[in-house]
């Protein structure tokens, strides 16, 4: 059967992760074809897909012999991808899809011909709503609101909103600014046409941006609470903590200096820079530690 959805796992030492994650994928019930971009895993981790998946007709691992970043690889896949296929959807190795997600997910988008993305509930492994699930597009305001723990106030609050709207998400499908970039399902038709990820990002940020271009193009972004996506948060980063803090701040980094910072005064651009590496210095620590 022509595959409806073509599926993209960028994978980095995610373990047993990573086939539990194409189990899930494997078990919805749509037609698809699943591509695993290995970026030079130094675990087992495809072996282990091999032995619990099998040579599939429908599964395809491109063994990478470094790390190109996740938007690079995201690219990579995509590039080799069948055209007739009208739906990509890319999926972090340390997830699982619940049943139904997938159609979920594709029926939304096949309800709103504006809507270029959807992205589900992504979930703990008690079943509640992780953070960043939802988000609006971040500036220096809401930036400020979200690094100082008062966007919790959000609820009760709407002017100290911040980022992250875990907390007030919709209940039912919506547009919303942003999802969460650990499953993103995208018309492949507006995603090609926008350029695919911007490869200049090494990790994290790559998906706000790539939500915020198609924002720019008039293409809606849609949360779809029905599907849910369990994430099991930071399997492929645990061995280099510190390398993806690094990466996270330069993504925040660039994202503001690419979309924001002509719209500021210098002061105000230099004090968002230094906000954001003061961020960096102060949980530094935690990231260092938390391997």
């Amino acid at each position: 059967m022509q595959a409806v959805v073509e599926v993209i796992i960028v994978n980095y030492n995610a373990g047993h992760a990573l086939s539990r994650c194409v189990q899930s994928v494997i078990c919805q019930q749509e037609p698809s074809s699943i591509t695993v971009i290995d970026n030079g895993s130094v675990d087992d981790s495809i072996s282990q897909l091999y032995r619990t998946s099998g040579k599939r007709q429908a599964l395809t691992v491109i063994e990478n012999s470094e790390n190109l970043g996740f938007a690079r690889a995201v690219n990579q896949g995509v590039r080799g991808l069948d055209d007739r296929a009208p739906y990509l959807l890319v999926l972090n190795p340390d997830c699982e899809m619940q049943p139904g997600s997938l159609t979920a997910l594709r029926t939304a988008l096949d309800s709103a011909p504006r809507a270029a993305l959807a992205g589900p509930m992504v979930i703990d492994r008690d079943g509640r709503p992780m953070r960043g699930t939802v988000r609006q597009f971040p500036d220096p305001g809401k930036s400020l609101l979200t690094f100082s723990g008062l966007w919790r106030l959000g609820r009760w609050i709407p002017a100290l909103t911040g980022v992250e709207l875990t907390s007030v998400a919709p209940d039912e499908v919506a547009p919303v600014d942003a999802v969460s970039g650990a499953c993103m399902l995208i018309r492949k038709a507006p995603f090609l046409e926008a350029g695919g990820m911007d490869e200049a990002y090494g990790l994290h940020c790559e998906d706000l941006d790539l939500m915020y271009r198609m924002n720019e193009r008039g293409h809606l972004c849609l949360f779809v609470p029905a599907a849910r996506v369990f994430h099991q948060q930071g399997v492929s980063s645990r061995t280099r903590p510190v390398w993806v803090h690094w990466q996270k701040h330069l993504g925040m980094q660039r994202f503001f200096r690419k979309f924001q910072a002509d719209n500021y005064i210098f002061p105000v651009r230099w004090l968002v820079t230094a906000g954001i590496w003061s961020r960096f210095l102060l949980k530094l620590p935690l990231a260092f530690f938390g391997r």
